[in-house]
């Protein structure tokens, strides 16, 4: 089988060919390869010393040197070339206290976390493949090189990346495999929270993610342990068919692959097994749990360290998830006031896959969702004002006809723009201002 390198990657490879090294194209890129996927990125893997690789090539960068990875720049495009290794003992289950350099692919090879990223490629020899990670690529499978309980006692990352992985490629972990990292799962408490968040923005975003939440929650709930009192928690209302954890996967896989609405999916109900009360005909409620979510979720976005921009996106989104929708133009316009179009329009998303993951029976609810959503395209597709940076006046229109800077003219536009929203008056600068003169008497400045 063979892989179309890249050419500056081919040529890193054969130049160290010709100065009698192994060289080869290993892991991710490989992998990728065969899947017909494109490669991120592509390292190599060398039988030459980290000073050897520095000595054959003139524009090199010295950016893992200790662990035996030295940055190729061809065209000043970087390369990470790594020397054969094999790794010391493992203390943090995370990175190895030393490694040592090996002439021997096998060893390096055998070091790798899953067999699908322990294959080597070049153009001469082909793909190098000693634990049978073809067979498993084939077969879809998520294995361990050697014994998989080693592997994650290691690196205890290895066991989200699995996860990962199978989310990502819609592979399943293999059973051994599986029970390893059940087995290792709160090793993962030794992991950075930096490490962990991209691990699972991966996963929620994967194409088989569904199943990955439904089988390994306790796996999660090391870093999320909020989520274990929805797995099982009946709901005992018409409007849901299922208890609060599937109902959240069902969500999750139903809207849009992107980190701040998959995010915003699994936590939207994390606050309702602490708001559940049943009332007389034994119909649940929960009173109050988008707030409650609310809160919960700011306390894992934390912990989690997502940036600020992100994270408010989710809290504000996790909030309102329920909105209930009205269609007409004035609600829309305050709506897109309040949060802005970009926002609103992921707020009716959440809003539509909350209902996909309730009653199948309820689906026309959606209806409602999905008209609100296309009269809001047609209002933003039109010059349309909902915002005061739309107004047809601004702070120096009013300070030219006498009022004083200072918060009063921000209070003044606010007046303006809920006046044009409300279409009692046009967004029109002539009748801005004689709306204003008409109602002058509401900003007396003493």
């Amino acid at each position: 089988m063979k892989i179309q390198l890249p050419e500056k990657v081919n040529r890193i490879i054969t130049t160290l060919q010709k100065h009698g090294f192994e060289a080869y194209a290993v892991g991710g890129c490989v992998r990728d390869s065969f899947l017909g996927r494109v490669p991120g990125d592509w390292d190599i893997t060398t039988s030459a010393s980290p000073q050897e690789v520095k000595e054959i090539f003139d524009h090199t960068v010295d950016t893992g040197i200790e662990h035996g990875t030295v940055t190729v720049l061809m065209n000043h495009e970087p390369y990470e070339v790594t020397t054969y290794r094999v790794d010391g003992k493992y203390e943090d289950h995370r990175r190895p206290n030393e490694v040592h350099f090996t002439k021997s692919l096998r060893e390096d090879l055998l070091r790798r976390d899953f067999t699908i990223n322990a294959m080597a490629y070049n153009d001469s020899e082909g793909i190098i493949d000693m634990y049978d990670g073809m067979t498993d690529l084939k077969n879809q499978t998520i294995r361990c090189v050697g014994e998989a309980k080693k592997r994650f006692d290691e690196d205890a990352l290895r066991i989200l990346r699995a996860l990962r992985f199978s989310s990502t490629l819609n592979f399943q972990v293999d059973p051994d495999t599986a029970n390893a990292l059940l087995e290792e799962k709160a090793k993962l408490c030794n992991i950075s929270a930096e490490r962990v968040r991209e691990e699972l923005i991966k996963l929620l975003c994967g194409q088989n993610c569904a199943q990955v939440l439904r089988a390994y929650s306790t796996v999660l709930a090391v870093w999320i342990p909020e989520i274990l009192p929805m797995v099982g928690f009946q709901q005992h209302t018409p409007y849901h068919a299922y208890d609060v954890w599937e109902h959240t996967i069902r969500t999750v896989e139903a809207i849009q692959p992107i980190p701040v609405l998959r995010f915003t999916m699994l936590l939207h109900d994390i606050g309702k097994p602490n708001t559940f009360t049943q009332d007389e005909q034994g119909i649940g409620h929960f009173y109050g749990h988008g707030a409650v979510s609310t809160e919960i979720a700011k306390q894992v976005l934390e912990r989690l360290k997502l940036d600020r921009k992100t994270k408010e996106s989710i809290i504000t989104l996790v909030k309102y998830h329920d909105i209930r929708c009205e269609l007409s133009p004035i609600w829309i316009k305050k709506q897109l006031r309040k949060f802005g179009a970009d926002l609103f329009l992921q707020l009716l998303e959440v809003h539509k896959a909350d209902i996909t993951g309730q009653n199948p029976n309820l689906l026309h609810r959606l209806e409602d969702i999905m008209k609100c959503e296309v009269m809001t395209k047609e209002i933003l597709s039109e010059p349309t004002c909902f915002s005061v940076k739309d107004l047809a006046v601004n702070g120096s229109d009013l300070i030219a006809i006498g009022f004083s800077q200072g918060k009063m003219i921000g209070t003044i536009l606010q007046f303006l723009l809920e006046a044009v929203i409300e279409e009692t008056c046009k967004n029109e600068k002539h009748e801005l201002l004689q709306y204003l003169h008409q109602n002058k008497y509401l900003f007396t400045e003493s």
